[in-house]
């Protein structure tokens, strides 16, 4: 999922199931649209032979464009779709969890004085973030992990469906194995999580500061879809470049023992996984540093986009929903707008009642 801005979740506080209604249908339209740069990130993720040129060992994947003609001669195009199922379930309770946690957060912030305090005030859309992630994290894992072992085994396929892919790994592993990784996922997608809601509010209020100072006439006109789409792009680009290494460790921890046709390469052996440390330390080492970085330019590509195309469906499905159903509503008042706003007098000032102003329509 993605993120919320101060303002953005201050325009009104919505029902708890509206909020999560929304949250997740807009990271279900979200994920399906960037569904095959998904799988191309997963294949180069756990691809364990070097992509650099005069490589000793040859991979089977070499390049963005040569990978997404190989899975479409090999699978054809439901190919660039593997996970797709899992992947929608994922969505469903990770954005439910972190949206609704996410706003809680906030409103626990408001009520102890942590937003309005100069000390706080710039550290809570941070901390707020990577809680929510981390909680969405737990909610969500096990359909993160079929995701991840239906999209990265290819043809011919181990696992038929999600439900036998499920029962196949708890076979083997148990039911802790449903939850292999999760540790990884955690400590990645706290950073992660807060970094994406953080740097939302921050682009946020940067452009809201200079739409002002380039047009004062328009000070308090509500942020449009346009700022959400911008902010939540920058935002999403920077934070999933700043977390994929650990992105990188999390898949092989989420693959390990999948016994997946060797025309792919190598396999992830079970026991090659035994800590976060030594499976940073095995890629650099096998793979240079490079490999800590593999699927990057996809996975970017994805992020950004997903973030994007999120914040407008979030805003489209939670107008549509608090439309059809306006005694779940309770408006903020303008205090609360302006103290989750940040510290840009007149900005945050007009934000509330902005915010205000858009919820009611």
């Amino acid at each position: 999922m993605t993120f919320v801005g101060s303002e953005f979740l201050a325009k009104s506080e919505a029902h708890a199931v509206l909020t999560a209604c929304a949250g997740a249908l807009a990271g279900a339209v979200a994920r399906f649209v960037v569904g095959p740069l998904d799988v191309l990130k997963i294949r180069f993720q756990v691809q364990l032979e070097p992509i650099a040129a005069g490589a000793q060992r040859h991979s089977h994947y070499t390049s963005m464009r040569q990978a997404f003609v190989t899975i479409l001669k090999e699978e054809g195009i439901k190919g660039l779709w593997r996970g797709t199922v899992p992947g929608q379930l994922l969505t469903v309770p990770y954005t439910a969890v972190q949206f609704v946690a996410l706003q809680q957060c906030r409103q626990a912030a408001r009520r102890f004085g942590l937003a309005e305090h100069p000390r706080w005030q710039q550290a809570v859309p941070f901390v707020s973030g990577a809680l929510a992630g981390a909680a969405a994290t737990v909610a969500s894992y096990p359909f993160d992990l079929l995701r991840t072992t239906l999209a990265a085994q290819g043809e011919p396929p181990v696992y038929a469906t999600m439900t036998d892919a499920a029962r196949g790994i708890v076979r083997q592993h148990g039911v802790r194995g449903l939850y292999r990784g999760l540790g990884v996922t955690v400590l990645e997608i706290m950073p992660y999580a807060a970094l994406q809601f953080g740097l939302y509010d921050v682009f946020s209020r940067a452009y809201t500061t200079a739409k002002t100072k380039l047009d004062p006439t328009h000070a308090d006109d509500p942020p449009t879809s346009f700022q959400y789409f911008v902010c939540g792009l920058a935002a999403g680009m920077l934070a999933k470049l700043g977390t994929h290494p650990l992105d990188v460790a999390k898949k092989r921890f989420q693959v390990a023992g999948l016994q997946r046709s060797t025309r792919y390469g190598q396999r992830v052996a079970a026991d090659a996984v035994r800590s976060l440390r030594q499976v940073v330390h095995d890629i650099a080492v096998n793979e240079g540093a490079a490999g800590l970085f593999k699927g990057a330019m996809p996975s970017i590509l994805k992020a950004a986009p997903s973030a994007a195309v999120t914040f407008v469906a979030y805003e489209f499905f939670l107008n549509w929903l608090t439309t059809a159903n306006p005694t779940w509503v309770t408006h903020a008042a303008p205090a609360a707008g302006a103290g989750d706003g940040g510290s840009s007098g007149g900005g945050s000032s007009s934000g509330g009642s902005a915010a205000q102003r858009r919820s009611m329509h």
